[in-house]
C-alpha cells in the first residue's frame, strides 16, 4: 500500500489547513492510521490516530481542541482537519498506517506518506 498525503501550505497563525492521505488499496486488515509530524531539528511526534473501522480516536494534548482527525471509507481516505493554527504548528505531517491498535508509538506503524509540509507565519 501507498500514502499519499497533500493539502499542506503556507498559512498566517489562526487560520485553518485540511490535510488528506489517500490510500492506494483497500487493505481489509488495516487497523489503525494516524497522524505525526515532524519539526526541524526535533523528533517525530504523534498528533492524532484513529480506528479504521470503528469509532475511537485519540489526539496529542498539543492539538486537542483545535484539530480533527477523520475518515472516508469511500475514498479510502484519512483527514485532518486542522483549526487555529499556531507556528508551533510549522512541521512536515506524514500520515501513517499498519499499526494494530489506536496508539501513539510510531515504530507501530509500518507504511508512511512522502509528508506534506505546513508553515505558520506570525
Amino acid at each position: 500500500v501507498q500514502l499519499v498525503e497533500s493539502g499542506g501550505g503556507l498559512v498566517q497563525a489562526g487560520a485553518s489547513l485540511r490535510l488528506a492521505c489517500v490510500a492506494s488499496d483497500r487493505d481489509h486488515r488495516r487497523v489503525a492510521m494516524g497522524w505525526f509530524r515532524q519539526a526541524p531539528g526535533k523528533e517525530r511526534e504523534f498528533v492524532a490516530a484513529l480506528s479504521w473501522l470503528a469509532g475511537m480516536t485519540l489526539y496529542a494534548d498539543s492539538v486537542k481542541d483545535r484539530f480533527t482527525i477523520s475518515k472516508d471509507h469511500a475514498k479510502n481516505t484519512l483527514y485532518l482537519q486542522m483549526n487555529s493554527l499556531t507556528p508551533n504548528d510549522t512541521a512536515t505531517y506524514y500520515c501513517a498506517s499498519g499499526a494494530i491498535a489506536v496508539i501513539t508509538t510510531a515504530d507501530e506503524y509500518d507504511t508512511w506518506g512522502q509528508g506534506t509540509q505546513v508553515t505558520v507565519a506570525s
